[in-house]
């Protein structure tokens, strides 16, 4: 296990999802797990088996060891939204592949609950995207890398609980292998503050989780503008003059909540210019 010691100025929550699978609208979370590391040192654990309200296919039994059975009686995402907003409200965020996976499906979860939480004001860190960058590969290998030891030496593949571990160990690895002067390539130097690492995690200029709605260069001016559609390319404040229908349409498509979040955000700040 790595000395380091995070340099924080607020708390950070390194999280981990199960979930019933990869879409983003459909699916929903069967397990959370978290690590939330305090500015002092302290750490608080939690880890939540959830009830998705909808069946578990066998696949992902298979690969999580959660079954229907596990999670019938456990409570569901929106019984424990609350508790979940306390524990990242005030909080950086980071996990691995977090910025593309675990953070919107969360988002979604949170909207569907019926909880407005506002992810613009935590800073997102992704220990995935870091490894990416400095080394150019998922977890397991992150994990020998940084921690010179085998996943399946220390830990049960698939489980939220097990991967939320070992992705502390690795974040910490990563400040190890790069803090200034550790090593000789001066491109290879990640300083131990909060915002230089989400900085470093973004990869995308989104908008929303989805990346429905991106930020672009419009006239010298970085606006946000729409990513598909008939629309694509226009800046969202003149779409929603031009074509106020869209905003409707949109509100009443398969989207995500969080793209119908960001889209009635940018709609209430032009109705008020």
């Amino acid at each position: 296990m790595t000395n380091m010691k995070l340099n924080l100025t607020k708390p950070l929550v390194i999280f981990d999802l199960e979930t019933t699978g990869l879409d983003m609208v459909k699916d929903r979370v069967i397990q959370l797990s978290y690590i939330k590391v305090y500015p002092d040192g302290r750490e608080e654990r939690g880890n939540e088996l959830i009830n998705p309200e909808k069946h578990i296919d066998d696949i992902i039994t298979q690969l999580t060891g959660i079954t229907n059975e596990d999670v019938k009686d456990k409570p569901t995402f929106k019984q424990i939204a609350k508790k979940m907003e306390e524990v990242f409200s005030g909080s950086d965020i980071a996990g691995f592949n977090s910025n593309f996976f675990d953070v919107p499906l969360l988002a979604e979860e949170f909207l569907r609950a019926g909880i407005d939480f506002d992810f613009s004001k935590c800073r997102l860190i992704d220990a995935c995207t870091i490894f990416k960058k400095m080394e150019r590969r998922n977890l397991a290998s992150a994990y020998k890398f940084y921690c010179g030891r085998k996943m399946e030496e220390d830990f049960e593949a698939h489980r939220a609980d097990q991967d939320t571990e070992a992705t502390y160990r690795v974040l910490m690895g990563e400040l190890d292998k790069y803090a200034p002067g550790a090593n000789e390539d001066p491109e290879k130097v990640l300083e131990n503050d909060m915002q230089a690492l989400a900085d470093f995690s973004k990869q995308n200029d989104n908008v929303d989780f989805a990346g429905r709605i991106v930020w672009a260069e419009v006239n010298g001016k970085r606006t946000e503008v729409f990513n598909f559609g008939k629309h694509k390319g226009l800046p969202v404040a003149d779409v929603l003059r031009m074509d106020p229908g869209y905003y409707s349409w949109i509100l009443a498509g398969d989207f995500t909540y969080n793209t119908k979040q960001v889209l009635t955000r940018i709609r209430l700040r032009e109705a008020t210019k």
